[in-house]
C-alpha cells in the first residue's frame, strides 16, 4: 500500500488532528495553546489525516475523544518531529538489528507508524496514513513553539457523520495533498517513491 503523508497545508503550516476530552479542546482553543488536560509528561499522537482521526475517535464519540482539535503547526516543527521519529515496529531496512531498533525506540522522543487510511465515511483506502507520537522535548516544543492555530472541528466531524449516514453530500473539509519531504527524510519514514 502507498505510504505518503497527506495533509492540509499551505505556506503558514501543516494541519494535524488530535482528539481529547472536551475541556482540553475548549482550553486549547481559548488559549491558542495547549493547557489544562494536555499532558506534557506522556506521549501524544498526532494525525494529518482527518479521515483517520474520524475513524479513531468514532466521529468524536469515544471516551476521552469527544472533541477534535485541528492544529496548524509550522513546517519546521513538523519536519523536526519527523526527523526525530523512530518506527513503532522493527524495520530491517532502517536498522541493522532488532536490538539497534529497540535502543533507538527507547531513547527516541518520537515514533511513527503507518496505519490503514480511511475516507470521511470511514471506508478503508488503498493507502496508509501517518500517525506520529511525540514525547519529551518534542512534545514541549510542539505545545509551546510550533503551534500556529488551534480550532475545534468537532461540529464538522458530526456534520460529516450525519451526512455519511444519511447518504447526503458531505460538507467541505480541507483538501489533503501529498506533503513533500527531502529524500533522506522520506527514506527514513519509508515513504513510497
Amino acid at each position: 500500500m502507498e505510504r505518503q503523508i497527506r495533509a492540509a497545508h499551505d505556506d503558514a503550516g501543516l494541519v494535524v488532528y488530535q482528539a481529547f476530552q472536551p475541556e482540553t479542546v475548549y482550553e486549547a482553543v481559548r488559549l491558542q495553546a495547549f493547557g489544562k488536560g494536555f499532558g506534557l509528561d506522556r506521549m501524544t499522537w498526532i494525525k494529518p489525516s482527518f479521515g483517520w482521526m474520524l475513524y479513531r475517535s468514532g466521529y468524536a464519540s469515544k471516551s476521552r475523544q469527544q472533541r477534535i482539535a485541528r492544529v496548524t503547526i509550522t513546517h519546521d516543527g513538523f519536519r523536526t518531529m519527523l526527523a526525530e521519529a523512530v518506527p513503532s515496529s522493527y524495520e530491517p531496512d532502517l536498522f541493522a538489528s532488532r536490538s539497534d531498533w529497540d535502543v533507538a525506540l527507547r531513547n527516541g522522543q518520537g515514533r511513527y507508524q503507518w496505519d490503514p487510511d480511511r475516507d470521511l465515511t470511514l471506508r478503508p483506502l488503498e493507502r496508509r496514513a501517518l500517525q506520529l507520537g511525540i514525547q519529551g522535548d518534542l512534545i514541549r516544543r510542539y505545545a509551546r513553539e510550533w503551534i500556529v492555530r488551534i480550532e475545534d472541528v468537532t461540529e464538522l466531524a458530526h456534520q460529516v457523520r450525519d451526512a455519511a449516514s444519511a447518504g447526503r453530500p458531505l460538507p467541505d473539509v480541507p483538501v489533503e495533498r501529498v506533503y513533500s519531504l527531502p529524500d533522506e527524510l522520506a527514506r527514513r519514514l519509508l515513504v513510497s517513491v
